[in-house]
């Protein structure tokens, strides 16, 4: 009777095919460093609109805590700059009485 039991089981087990689970998609490169495998979500700071209102001197300090090696330029807000952009430079853009008007970034 446990042949015929045996039997029995294997003509109703069928091979169970396994579906192809789908692969994660990963988000699209946004920026070009992104794409060439550098990530700009290491954690350095681009940005710093906590020193606005300070004085050149104290924005330039706190830039240079959270990113040393940092060139820190201070420039009028009325003046001209140029339009390249470097990974080492953050413009202080400040007003006639020293004082960061824009928040400064890197470039």
């Amino acid at each position: 009777m446990s042949e015929e039991n045996q039997s029995a089981n294997s003509s109703q087990e069928q091979p169970v095919e396994s579906t192809p689970t789908p692969k994660p998609t990963l988000p699209l490169p946004r920026t070009y460093g992104e794409l060439l495998g550098r990530n700009e979500n290491t954690g350095t700071k681009r940005e710093w609109p906590e020193v606005v209102g300070l004085t050149a001197e104290e924005a330039e300090k706190k830039i240079k805590e959270d990113k040393p090696g940092v060139h820190v330029h201070v420039v009028p807000s009325n003046c001209f700059v140029t339009m390249d952009f470097r990974q080492d430079r953050v413009r202080l853009f400040v007003d006639d009485s020293r004082k960061v008007e824009r928040p400064p970034r890197i470039g």
